[in-house]
């Protein structure tokens, strides 16, 4: 099969299923697994140039709604009468049923990587449930305006998952912008700085030291960087996104907590 793949999350979902062999292009952003560097790039994933897509001629295209905006693409496809699957996952589960529905729509097994996936998930549970207290994060996907998670998405789901809690999951919607003023009320004992899009090395915590009043906030002492491609992409990175969670909230019940074979194989090949 010919697979255009035009998101990074569906790119990875590919790499987990040992389907990327079949991609013949991708999206300007997707940058893992390294099978993948030399593969036509056929622009960023709000602009895909979709001319560009039809002449590869792929016998699927995958999409995705998670990302806002993408909806624009997958009009021109049904446009062109390009075959395509639209995927638009905001859990863990759906990130499980993808896997599942794209190995179905190209004929592979997804057994093995469905059960590990689903045995890390159960382990990171027996090892959050543990956890002696729940501390609050505040994730932070744009510095300004601030959007953060609310309850109705995966970074809500992983902390959940470690012992920990998104501290505005009481917001049911998977995205919201908010304000300073409002993170500081919240007050979170962990500061988390997942920018969309950014890479880790040009995010700067500096900046928040500088917000007004934010001083007082007992999260000061604790801001991290956190890795956009672990976090901020629905496909089963985010398990390793998760253990990165759990060893920095509760060290003592995640520090043993080894990388699944399912993520340590593909890991071994970028």
């Amino acid at each position: 099969m010919r697979i255009v793949s035009i998101c990074p999350s569906n790119t990875e979902l590919l790499a987990f299923l040992k389907a990327d062999h079949l991609l013949v292009g991708v999206d300007d952003y997707s940058d893992w697994p390294k099978s993948i560097e030399r593969l036509p790039r056929l622009g960023p994933d709000l602009s895909i140039r979709m001319d560009e897509v039809e002449a590869l001629a792929p016998d699927i295209v995958l999409a995705s709604l998670s990302v806002p905006g993408m909806e624009k693409n997958i009009e021109e496809l049904e446009k062109r009468n390009i075959p395509h699957l639209i995927l638009d996952p905001q859990s863990l589960a759906d990130i499980r049923d993808d896997l599942e529905t794209v190995a179905e729509a190209i004929h592979f097994d997804s057994s093995d990587v469905l059960a590990e996936y689903d045995e890390a998930i159960s382990e990171l549970k027996k090892r959050g449930d543990s956890a002696t207290s729940s501390p609050s994060l505040y994730w932070e996907w744009w510095p300004k305006p601030v959007f953060t998670p609310g309850g109705v998405n995966w970074l809500s789901e992983i902390s959940r998952l470690v012992g920990a809690r998104n501290c505005f999951e009481d917001e049911e919607t998977a995205n919201i912008q908010t304000d300073w003023d409002a993170v500081k009320q919240r007050d979170p004992d962990y500061i988390l700085l997942a920018w969309v899009g950014i890479m880790t090395s040009k995010v700067k915590p500096e900046l928040v030291l500088k917000r007004p009043d934010w001083q007082s906030m007992k999260a000061i002492k604790q801001i991290h960087v956190m890795e956009e491609a672990l976090f901020c992409r629905p496909s089963p990175r985010l398990i390793e996104g998760a253990i990165k969670l759990g060893k920095l909230v509760h060290p003592q019940a995640f520090a043993d907590f080894p990388l699944p074979s399912f993520i340590k194989e593909k890991q071994s090949h970028v």
